[in-house]
C-alpha cells in the first residue's frame, strides 16, 4: 500500500519508515548507476542485505565505505584473511564472514570481467562487455556494469500498488546465473532483481510517484526508449 505523506508526495510504504529512507527514494533509488565502482557496491550491499531490511544497511552504508575503502574493486580483491576477522569484529557494519568474503570473492570476479570482451550466455547469444551508451545519454563502463546492464529489458513494470511488483523476474534469475558462473556469490533472484530496481535498470516506482520515470529510461507506456 501507499498513501501520500506528509509533503503531499506518494511513496511506498518502506520509504515512508523515516527520513533517511524518504532521502534514499527520493534522491538514488532507481536511478541509473552505470560505473564500475558504484554498481559493484551496491552489487556488495545487496548481499549484506540478505535477510535483513535495506535499512539495516542504509543506516551503516558510510562506514562501509570506509571500511571497504570506498568499494573500490582492486581494494577490496586484496582484503586478506586477517582483514576479513578485523570486519567481522568491527560493530559500524554488517559482521557476516561470509558476506565478507562473499564481497572480496566478487571484487576478484570483477576485476576478472576487465579481461574479457563478451560472454556467451545459456542460450548461445553473446553479451558485449564493452562500453554503451543508454537513452538517457549515460555512458555503462565495460566489465561488470556492462555485463548487469545487458539485462535491461525491453518494458518496465507499471505498478497501481506494492503488491503488483514481484520480487524476482525470469531476467534476474538469469542474470543471477550468468553472474555466477562467473564466480560471483552472495547474489540469487531475488537480490538480483532488487538490484535493477535500485540501480535503474527496471523502474518499479508507483504509477502514481512523483519518481515515476525519473531514470528517463522509460516510455510512459513503459517501453524501453
Amino acid at each position: 500500500m501507499s498513501t501520500p505523506g506528509n509533503d503531499g508526495l506518494v511513496r511506498p510504504n518502506w520509504a515512508e519508515a523515516d527520513e533517511l529512507m524518504r532521502l534514499y527514494y527520493d534522491t538514488e533509488w532507481g536511478m541509473p548507476v552505470t560505473d564500475e565502482r558504484g554498481v559493484f557496491e551496491r552489487l556488495c550491499l545487496e548481499g549484506f542485505q540478505a535477510g535483513l531490511s535495506w535499512r539495516a544497511v542504509l543506516t551503516k552504508r558510510d562506514a562501509f565505505r570506509e571500511l571497504f575503502s570506498g568499494f573500490e574493486p582492486e581494494q577490496v580483491a586484496a582484503l586478506t584473511d586477517e582483514d576479513v576477522e578485523r570486519l567481522a569484529s568491527d560493530s559500524r557494519i554488517i559482521r557476516h564472514r561470509g558476506k565478507i568474503r562473499a564481497a572480496r570473492s566478487n571484487a576478484r570476479a570483477t576485476l576478472r570481467l576487465r579481461d574479457l570482451t563478451s560472454l556467451q550466455k545459456p542460450d548461445g547469444s553473446s553479451i558485449s562487455l564493452q562500453t554503451r551508451t543508454l537513452a538517457n545519454g549515460l555512458q555503462v563502463a565495460p566489465g561488470l556494469p556492462a555485463l548487469i546492464w545487458s539485462f535491461q529489458p525491453s518494458s518496465t513494470y507499471k505498478p497501481h500498488a506494492v503488491s503488483d511488483i514481484p520480487s524476482h523476474s525470469e531476467t534476474s534469475t538469469q542474470l543471477a546465473k550468468i553472474l555466477k558462473q562467473q564466480g560471483f556469490t552472495f547474489i540469487g533472484p531475488t537480490s538480483a532483481f532488487a538490484l535493477m530496481e535500485a540501480i535503474g535498470l527496471v523502474d518499479t516506482h508507483l504509477l502514481t510517484s512523483h519518481r515515476r520515470g525519473s531514470s528517463e529510461l522509460w516510455e510512459p507506456g513503459g517501453q524501453a526508449r
